[in-house]
C-alpha cells in the first residue's frame, strides 16, 4: 500500500499568535485515535520553531550551513505525518479532516505527497 508525506505549512509568526479554542485538543485526539486504529497513520509530529534550525546547502562544491531563524520565509514547514493509504484521494480525505479540526480563524496549508519507493532487490 503506498505512503504519502504531509507537509504541515504555517506562517511561523502567525502562528505564535494563535490561541486554540477549548475542544482542539478533544477534535485532534479523538482525529488521532481513529486514523491510528485504522492503521493510516504511521508517524506524525509537529517540528521545533526555525530558530532551533540549521539549514545546510551544496552550492559550487562546497558545504554551507545557516542557522535559524530564517526570517526571509514565510511558510515553513511546522510538522509532518507519514500516512498509509490505498490511494492518494484517501491521503488528502485524511489530511482535510486533519486541516479541518483547526479553528477557522487559523491558516494552515498541507502539502501531501507520495512517498517513492525504492525497488527491492
Amino acid at each position: 500500500m503506498p505512503r504519502f508525506m504531509t507537509l504541515i505549512r504555517i506562517d511561523e509568526q502567525a502562528a505564535a499568535g494563535f490561541e486554540p479554542d477549548p475542544d482542539f485538543d478533544k477534535r485532534m485526539g479523538a482525529l488521532f485515535e481513529e486514523i491510528t486504529k485504522a492503521g493510516v497513520m504511521l508517524e506524525t509530529s509537529g517540528l521545533t520553531p526555525t530558530a532551533q534550525g540549521t539549514r545546510v546547502t551544496w552550492s559550487n562544491g562546497k558545504v554551507g550551513y545557516t542557522d535559524g531563524p530564517f526570517t526571509e520565509t514565510k511558510e515553513v514547514v511546522g510538522g509532518y505525518a507519514i500516512l498509509q493509504c490505498k490511494d492518494k484521494a484517501e491521503a488528502l480525505e485524511w489530511t482535510r479532516r486533519f486541516l479541518s479540526t483547526h479553528p477557522a480563524g487559523w491558516t494552515v496549508e498541507a502539502e501531501v505527497r507520495q512517498i517513492e519507493e525504492m525497488p527491492q532487490p
